[in-house]
């Protein structure tokens, strides 16, 4: 131990130059699995340094005999003995340790939650069903702004559900619906599972028939079977945060795994941990799905870790966006010149104004987003500068952005990079945000290609430049001192620019 005490006072840690408070982490120890991540920082855009999980079953049995299982127990306090060391060597600033239902109803969760105390050096907090039901709905409100409807949260010991309108939530409940609850209470069966999570939703005051149009699903297994549906549907983005099914396929889905089981296509390729629990999930869902009448099923890979931190900020902080916030950062650290990307949105913006295209406020902050990270492929080589920024757009751990979103982001800053006749991304993902913004996101892209040739990522160029319409030309205005910036290859950008839109002509005019 002394020779690690001396390592940890030596230690610089893994603060990054843009950390300020120090990395926060969460000991969440659930029915299911036991699960540390660390993020970078307490912040609206959570980035996670470290996120490993240890598959010990605590709820397993408790129902039945009120005690966590001692095997399972034993497994949890070496995983939490690691984790516990891992929060020193990283220098983490804050450990939030969370406990669920397992612990919660266990005769032995108290003596449990005061070993883990001796291990880790924080005091844990059992959550009540009801805390569990509102950290679960702020996760999806941090990760998903603007989601309105109902949210689940599928543990392996219980599922709680809350209501989620203009970003807050309303007192949620939880029902003894958890995916190894259900597979010990219906004997092994799929079908008798259906049946139980049917009868006791029943009972339910905030899934009701028809009240909310969206449903929103949290947790392990269900991310698992949302997997299952993408596979299935050869969806061509492999991310969960922020998928949307349609609930009666879902629903199909749902009743394939009850009545088939192992047998289902495709469940070869799902984790084999999260397999066998797999048609229990599938009850629950079909369950929720029938009872409430939804018409589309959102899937959030942020839940009550997330919702729990989310809860820690200030209502300032809270209320700015993870996505801008997430964009904002990534252009400071991987930008060339910050500054020319905020001179850059300001630039698109006298464009769009000019010309009249249509642009809401979700387009707006695509946009935005979109000149954030529009030179974070300076470092690569050229060949491959567009298909790496494509592949950080499409799959980094962004969150507060869509599908439909990242497949925007993505084909503007293709063809930033290669063009309009660029290969560097598959139709069916361009496809994904539509015909309209796909359109509107090429011209982005060709306005940047644009605007790179102008002011070559140099701060103060940009702000001198307007434009003007006259008759069907598009022209842009250049103040004469600057003048001498025009150039063939300036004027073949203008061109592809001027391919895209209603105008015979794109000009350059010093003025």
């Amino acid at each position: 131990m002394n020779l690690l005490a001396n390592f940890w006072d030596k230690s610089e840690g893994v603060l990054s130059a843009q950390n300020d408070t120090g990395p926060v982490a969460v000991l969440d120890i659930g029915s299911n699995s036991v699960r540390l991540v660390v993020y970078e920082r307490l912040s609206r855009a959570l980035t996670p340094l470290f996120n490993e999980k240890a598959s010990c079953s605590l709820g397993r049995g408790v129902a039945t005999s009120g005690r966590i299982a001692e095997e399972n127990l034993q497994l949890a306090i070496q995983a939490i003995r690691r984790f516990a060391l891992i929060t020193r060597l990283m220098k983490v600033h804050d450990v939030h340790v969370i406990a669920t239902s397992a612990v919660r109803e266990a005769e032995n969760g108290p003596a449990f939650m005061d070993e883990v105390k001796s291990l880790i050096d924080r005091e844990g907090v059992v959550l009540t069903g009801s805390q569990e039901a509102h950290y679960a709905a702020l996760g999806v409100v941090s990760g998903i702004p603007g989601f309105e409807g109902v949210v689940g949260d599928l543990g392996g010991g219980s599922l709680e559900f809350s209501l989620v309108t203009e970003g807050a939530d309303a007192p949620g409940e939880t029902m003894a619906l958890g995916a190894i609850r259900l597979q010990d209470d219906s004997e092994m069966s799929p079908s008798r599972a259906f049946k139980l999570a049917q009868n006791q939703l029943q009972n339910s005051n905030v899934v009701l028939p028809g009240n909310m149009r969206d449903f929103c699903a949290i947790g392990g297994t269900w991310r698992s079977l949302a997997k299952l549906f993408q596979i299935r549907h050869n969806y061509p983005l492999h991310m969960v945060h922020n998928f949307v099914a349609d609930s009666a396929q879902m629903f199909a889905l749902c009743e394939e795994l009850i009545s088939k089981g192992d047998e289902t296509e495709g469940l070869s390729e799902i984790s084999g941990s999260r397999r066998p629990l797999l048609p229990y999930g599938a009850a629950a869902m079909a369950a929720v799905i029938e009872r409430g009448e939804f018409a589309q099923v959102y899937f959030s890979a942020l839940g009550v870790r997330e919702g729990y931190l989310y809860a820690q900020l200030s209502a300032e902080e809270q209320a700015r966006h993870p996505l801008r916030e997430a964009t904002h950062l990534i252009n400071n650290l991987r930008s060339r010149t910050p500054a020319y990307a905020d001179e850059l949105f300001g630039f698109t913006t006298k464009f769009i104004a000019t010309t009249g295209l249509d642009e809401d406020e979700r387009d707006r902050l695509w946009r935005e987003a979109a000149c954030s990270l529009s030179d974070i492929g300076w470092r690569g080589h050229p060949d491959y500068r567009g298909e790496q920024s494509v592949d950080l757009v499409a799959y980094s751990a962004l969150t507060g952005i869509d599908h439909p979103g990242r497949a925007f982001i993505a084909e503007a800053l293709a063809v930033r990079y290669m063009g309009l006749r660029h290969n560097g991304m598959s139709s069916n993902f361009a496809a994904l945000v539509g015909q309209e913004g796909h359109k509107r996101a090429r011209i982005l892209g060709a306005l940047f290609r644009m605007a790179y040739v102008l002011a070559a990522a140099v701060p103060a160029i940009l702000p001198q430049l307007d434009f003007r319409t006259n008759g069907k030309t598009l022209e842009i205005l250049i103040p004469q001192p600057i003048a001498f910036l025009d150039s063939a290859r300036l004027r073949s950008r203008m061109k592809q620019l001027g391919s895209l839109l209603d105008f015979e002509n794109v000009d350059l005019i010093p003025v």
